[in-house]
């Protein structure tokens, strides 16, 4: 099982696999609102606890699939969407209770690492729901360009393959 260090000792990613599909679906269920509000989770927050389970056993030759866990408890994933590597899109949330606090940043940070030096990613591709402000200065701080206007969300790009 994969684990990956933040900047926040605090804060690790840790790979999700079937163990973890009930504290998963959980956390889901706590923050249904907070995911629906300004993300496209419907379809996560409408799933039962028999689909997650199903959903994390699934494999890939790549690990992309990480709970975010602060002080060892769950709060939130992060993804890398293999699309054609090395090209990737990535997706991440946090529970409610503890945005605004510098977490996600850290998380996304961790995971770009990783996907730059263990999976040679090149380009990262992300979708953010129009008003989502917040996830849009994360994507900024961390050196993604806006690329494309949508009429739901603006897709924004970060390259791995600079110096």
């Amino acid at each position: 099982m994969k684990v990956l260090a933040t900047a926040d000792d605090s804060l690790k990613l840790r790979e999700l696999g079937p163990a973890d599909a009930a504290e998963y679906y959980a956390l889901v269920q706590r923050n249904a609102a907070h995911l629906t509000m300004l993300g496209d989770y419907h379809d996560e927050v409408a799933s039962n606890a028999t689909d997650v389970a199903y959903r994390l056993a699934q494999r890939t030759e790549i690990s992309v699939r990480f709970g975010v866990y602060l002080q060892e408890r769950l709060v939130g994933r992060v993804d890398l969407i293999p699309v054609e590597p090395p090209r990737y899109g990535l997706g991440y949330w946090l529970s409610e209770e503890v945005t605004g606090r510098g977490y996600a940043t850290a998380a996304v940070a961790a995971l770009l690492r990783y996907a730059g030096e263990e999976l040679g990613a090149t380009d990262v591709f992300a979708g953010v729901t129009r008003g989502n402000v917040r996830s849009e200065a994360l994507l900024q701080r961390l050196g993604f360009e806006v690329v494309a206007d949508f009429d739901s969300y603006r897709r924004f790009h970060h390259s791995l393959s600079h110096p």
